[in-house]
């Protein structure tokens, strides 16, 4: 126990969720709504359940508000979702990023699946994606005949450029036999290469009503078509695998009409303005031509022999007088040559050299007898005042002031009296003379 790390609760389902999220990620499932509760905050709680469990779920506001369907209890409902722990209360749960009826979701499992698969074999490239004629003069348009996707193109082309021929492909567009008519029509389309583009589509629906634009045969066909197609399948929400292969999508059957029609007021725009830039350009290059002619007008000004001589006749006289001032320098050079090298003469002449150094040997003799006067004179002031100094320590001038010097026979100076004994011979030096003397 001991060696073992106890867990704290928290940190248990913690560690379980880790583990559910990063194992188990996203799953798909099925099941029949239970114990629903649509909160407050928008947020939906509920259990899926089938006959032999259930399980709590939770489905935030950001996701539920893409769910097409009616949400309440008893509705069998297919669902992606992330495997979680509400870890609070350590309860299991599934975090629902998206909700369908179970007979559409099974529908939008094959139609993710092919999607998959074809975008793996390029049919969705761009590289096979053709570009639409910017001039088109007929359309076909494969869809029903009597639907109202039919009648808002045809709406459209009428209003917007009466000119453009419009020819009708009937087909099917929803039901079992839908698909066979769609290949049927665009292949039509091509046989008879009378239209510059196709528009393919019908209006809005749902899944199960659009689900013969996402058959594979309709998507085959579609990228085989040697002449463009628009895909214009239901509403702006609706996307279809027909859209992903079309060489362009339309949001709705309308917006693709107005792609393929020019609007008559615009393409008048467009010549006014197509003309103006006609007459701009004129304009410029008439401007362009002008100025171009003044330049080489200018140039040839410029090479003609008359200016040429010009050039050269002022370039002459340049020389000739550059030649006049060189000669005048160089005679003004020669005349004062002799004045220079007598200049330099006079400089390097011995007479001038040996009276400059007479003059500065007389300088020196003098700065020399005047170093010798001085440093005798300062010699004689420090001896003067060296015999002053010796004066002031001489015994002798003690002396002479009535003081004695006392000496043994020895000539040593008696400082004390216990230098001396009884009958000792002494001398004392007095300031004219010595006196012998003994002790007693």
């Amino acid at each position: 126990m001991a060696a073992q790390h106890i867990l704290q609760v928290s940190e248990l389902t913690k560690k379980v969720r880790f583990i559910l999220e990063s194992e188990l990620n996203t799953v798909w499932l099925t099941g029949e709504i239970s114990n629903f509760v649509a909160a407050s905050s928008g947020h939906w709680y509920l259990s899926l359940k089938d006959s032999k469990s259930q399980v709590r779920c939770a489905m935030f506001k950001g996701n539920n508000r893409r769910v097409r369907l009616k949400a309440g209890n008893g509705q069998q409902v297919l669902v992606r979702a992330k495997v979680s722990l509400y870890e609070p209360r350590g309860d299991f749960q599934l975090i629902i990023e998206q909700m369908e009826d179970a007979g559409e979701g099974l529908l939008r499992q094959q139609y993710e699946q092919l999607k998959n698969k074809l975008n793996a074999l390029g049919i969705f490239s761009q590289n096979h994606k053709k570009p639409i004629p910017e001039h088109i003069s007929t359309v076909g348009i494969v869809t029903s005949p009597t639907g109202a996707a039919v009648r808002d193109i045809l709406t459209v082309l009428k209003r917007r450029n009466p000119n453009i021929k419009a020819i009708i492909y009937p087909a099917l567009v929803q039901g079992e036999y839908a698909s066979n008519d769609i290949c049927h029509a665009i292949a039509q389309a091509n046989t008879r290469k009378e239209c510059d583009v196709l528009i393919v589509g019908r209006g809005g629906g749902s899944l199960e009503d659009l689900w013969s634009f996402n058959e594979e045969r309709v998507v085959q066909a579609i990228y085989d078509s040697l002449i463009p197609i628009i895909s214009a399948v239901g509403h702006e929400v609706d996307t279809t695998l027909s859209d992903y292969v079309a060489d362009l999508r339309a949001a709705t059957p309308s917006a693709a009409a107005e792609i393929v029609s020019s609007d008559t007021s615009e393409l008048l725009e467009k010549v006014v303005t197509r003309q103006q830039r006609i007459t701009h350009a004129l304009a410029q290059k008439v401007s362009t031509d002008k100025q171009q002619l003044v330049h080489l007008q200018h140039r040839l000004k410029q090479v003609h022999p008359e200016q040429q001589l010009r050039v050269q006749q002022q370039k002459a006289d340049e020389l000739n007088l550059r030649l006049r001032q060189a000669i005048q320098r160089v005679m003004q050079q020669t005349a004062q040559r002799p004045m220079l090298l007598q200049q330099r003469l006079n400089h390097l002449s011995p007479a001038k050299q040996i009276t400059e150094q007479q003059t500065q040997i007389k300088q020196q003799k003098q700065r020399l007898i005047y170093a010798m006067k001085n440093s005798l004179q300062h010699k004689g002031e420090v001896f003067v005042n060296t015999i002053e100094q010796l004066q002031l320590v001489s015994p002798l001038a003690t002396i002479a002031r009535g003081y004695s010097v006392t000496r043994n026979t020895k000539n040593k100076v008696i400082s004390s009296v216990e230098q001396v004994a009884i009958g000792d011979e002494i001398n004392v030096q007095v300031s004219d003379g010595k006196i012998n003397a003994k002790v007693v």
